[in-house]
């Protein structure tokens, strides 16, 4: 027990002196990014990133469905495909958020499961693309050893994916090593999901009927619907509205869009049903959210 309290202080140290500026920054290590956040936020629209998450101080909570997802210095999240949900964190200037997110890469995710000797054999019930688990020793070791690299240009250069592998395959042998498992496998229901998400966030700003989602997956149409809410708790068409939604905001907050050359950036036809989508899901106009957005990025 001791052992894991220090872990966890120790993680927080190495976070604290590591992600030096607000927000999230990249590092010298590819794919891996450090955040800091000095202040609170309320339950708001997001989408997640495949990702493994380690949170050293603060508590974040993320919402699926009807599913609430606490990641805190206790527990690691693991996203294996890219999740529109809501999340909230904790957060004071004396107490910041710290937390590491590993991008998952799916071609070490099976070239690891090869070099492991482990057929890509199905998993059984197809998982959902999110989780999260208690942290291991094994898994809090692995990360402060990414951390201390990361002070260190030439160590992150030498040492950084080395541990990247490292912590991949602590979570493929933790609890929720599935869904990882799953991503791997070209064969399972879930990887053809994922492939369907991948040209979703490509190809977002054409129309995209749930019948050519379903071809594209291999699936007839029933099959699909089901597997897709499993792995990502929405429908085909609720996923894409979101992930056009986000991707407008973005370009009227960091690219000067105005809302109607965003809505029709992202696939709207008409201005006014993008706009009313819009206020339905970040609770604000294109106009406000976009001017908020920018406000806060001055303030840093």
């Amino acid at each position: 027990m001791d052992g894991q309290k220090d872990t966890r202080k120790r993680l927080a140290s190495l976070l604290n002196a590591v992600a030096v500026h607000e927000g999230t920054q990249r590092t010298l290590v590819e794919g891996v990014e450090v955040t800091r956040r000095s202040r609170p936020s309320s339950r708001t629209p997001v989408v997640y990133q495949p990702n493994i998450v380690v949170v050293g101080q603060g508590r974040k909570r993320g919402y699926l469905g009807d599913k609430v997802y606490q990641y805190d210095p206790f527990n690691y999240l693991v996203l294996s495909v890219p999740l529109p949900a809501e999340c909230e964190w904790e957060a004071s200037p004396e107490e910041p958020l710290l937390l590491v997110a590993i991008n998952v890469d799916p071609t070490m995710l099976g070239e690891m499961l090869l070099e492991m000797d482990e057929p890509l054999s199905p998993v059984g019930t197809t998982p959902r693309g999110i989780s999260t688990t208690p942290m291991s020793e094994e898994l809090g070791g692995a990360v402060i050893r990414l951390l201390e690299c990361l002070k260190s240009p030439l160590d992150s250069r030498m040492l950084g994916r080395q541990t990247v592998r490292e912590i991949v395959y602590r979570v493929l042998c933790g609890e929720q090593g599935g869904a990882l498992r799953a991503l791997a496998n070209r064969d399972e229901h879930f990887t053809r999901i994922a492939r369907v998400l991948k040209h979703i966030h490509a190809e977002y700003a054409r129309p995209l009927s749930a019948e050519e989602m379903a071809r594209r997956a291999g699936m007839s149409v029933s099959a699909f619907h089901h597997n897709f809410k499993l792995v990502t708790a929405s429908s085909p068409l609720q996923y894409l509205k979101r992930i056009r939604l986000d991707q407008a905001r973005r370009l009227m907050a960091h690219d000067g869009y105005n809302a109607g050359t965003a809505a029709r950036a992202v696939g709207y036809e008409s201005p006014s049903q993008f706009s009313r989508e819009f206020k339905r899901l970040f609770g604000v106009t294109p106009v406000e959210d976009a001017g908020q957005t920018r406000a806060r990025l001055v303030a840093g």
